[in-house]
């Protein structure tokens, strides 16, 4: 079973990629807690004049995450995976999302991308 780890001192001398994992890692949990607390109107609420609010954000990176992990990986065309052909798409909110459903897919995503991005994996191309 591979080290858990907690901070960034405790892979400072680690590999290259237990590094870049762990602190990938680090980010997608960081962008999962803004949603902490929230009401679902607050995570939709716009601060700036985009379409940017803090669930589109989540959801937008679930689309980067199939974007890099799956498509990038696989060469797999987006409408096989199931997602926006532009970015900007990405972000658009409909009535079924919510935090806990975007929480779910973002989740979904990332352990999607562990799995592709996993050494082993690579020993079946």
């Amino acid at each position: 079973m591979a080290p858990h780890f907690h901070s960034m001192d405790d892979v400072i001398n680690e590999p290259e990629r237990v590094q870049f994992e762990f602190f990938l890692d680090e980010h997608r949990a960081a962008l999962d807690a803004c949603l902490d607390g929230l009401t679902e109107e607050q995570a939709r609420r716009r601060l700036v004049p985009s379409r940017t609010t803090l669930l589109g954000l989540v959801k937008h990176a679930t689309f980067v995450e199939k974007v890099w992990f799956d498509e990038a990986f696989t060469g797999r065309p987006r409408t096989e995976i199931g997602i926006p052909a532009m970015p900007d798409e990405s972000f658009m909110l409909d009535d079924g999302d919510t935090i806990e459903s975007v929480r779910a897919a973002h989740l979904e995503a990332c352990a999607a991308s562990r799995a592709a991005a996993a050494p082993e994996a690579w020993m079946t191309w």
